[in-house]
């Protein structure tokens, strides 16, 4: 059975919640804005459609980013806190993720 980054997986995001549900929120403005430049269709919009793509992926991309760091340094790095015995294995575990962000 392959593991995967359930709630158990991502409990360091509980010291983290407030900062990265503003983030989400700011990301969730960012594609609201989207929306309405799209809702709007004037030809004149095309680069700020663009830059607001732009700037969202990047958004969602350090968001990914800093969940995928989180994990590491607080469940592979601190022994006692990751559920894997085998660190080999929950190297593979978070390879398989990074992997599946890369797609």
């Amino acid at each position: 059975m392959s593991p995967s980054f359930g709630m158990e997986g991502l409990l360091h995001t509980v010291r983290n919640r407030k900062k990265l549900l503003d983030r989400v929120r700011r990301i969730h403005g960012q594609i609201d804005g989207l929306e309405k430049l799209l809702e709007r269709g004037n030809d004149e919009d095309v680069s700020l459609i663009l830059q607001t793509v732009a700037s969202s992926r990047g958004a969602l991309n350090g968001l990914m980013g800093e969940l995928i760091e989180g994990h590491i340094r607080d469940h592979i790095l601190k022994e006692d806190d990751y559920p894997y015995t085998d660190r080999e294995h929950a190297v593979e575990v978070v390879l398989e993720v990074i992997k599946r962000y890369l797609k």
